[in-house]
């Protein structure tokens, strides 16, 4: 599984003009699910996420994770992340799981995280989603749980 996690002051997601879910203070993220991605992988990267020392401490230092703050987390599926583009000038995306297979895994994710403690909010597997978000440092980071970063 592939991730740009950011730490926002604010999150909405929308599918057809309808909000699916909003969000405070936490970390959005938009997940791609690989072909070989398995449960482990969706609790792995569930895991990271909720446990990420990126939110300020009282000394300034991001040091807090979104569990200790009380933070949102928002999931937002994004098979374009398993894109490559190394040849021409279209991405090729045969390293993308197969829809039947990404969002049982994408819901798991979730589901984890909902275990922890941790509100989540997302938008709608496969649809067209208008996300918008206010970052807040910023902070922009990668994650891929087969560690390719």
């Amino acid at each position: 599984m592939r991730a740009v996690a950011q730490r926002v002051a604010r999150a909405r997601v929308s599918v057809d003009g309808r909000e699916t879910g909003a969000m405070r203070d936490g970390l959005l993220a938009l997940v791609g699910v690989a072909r070989g991605d398995t449960p482990e992988d969706a609790r792995s990267l569930a895991d990271k996420l909720i446990h990420l020392r990126v939110f300020a401490d009282d000394a300034g230092k991001m040091n807090r994770s979104l569990l200790e703050t009380g933070g949102s987390l928002g999931i937002v599926s994004q098979f374009t992340l398993l894109g490559d583009c190394r040849k021409g000038r279209r991405p090729g995306y045969a390293d993308a799981a197969a829809p039947e297979r990404a969002e049982p895994l994408l819901e798991r994710l979730m589901d984890h995280a909902r275990s922890a403690g941790v509100r989540v909010i997302s938008g709608r597997f496969g649809a067209q989603m208008q996300v918008e978000l206010t970052n807040d440092g910023p902070v922009t980071l990668l994650l891929d749980t087969e560690k390719v970063f």
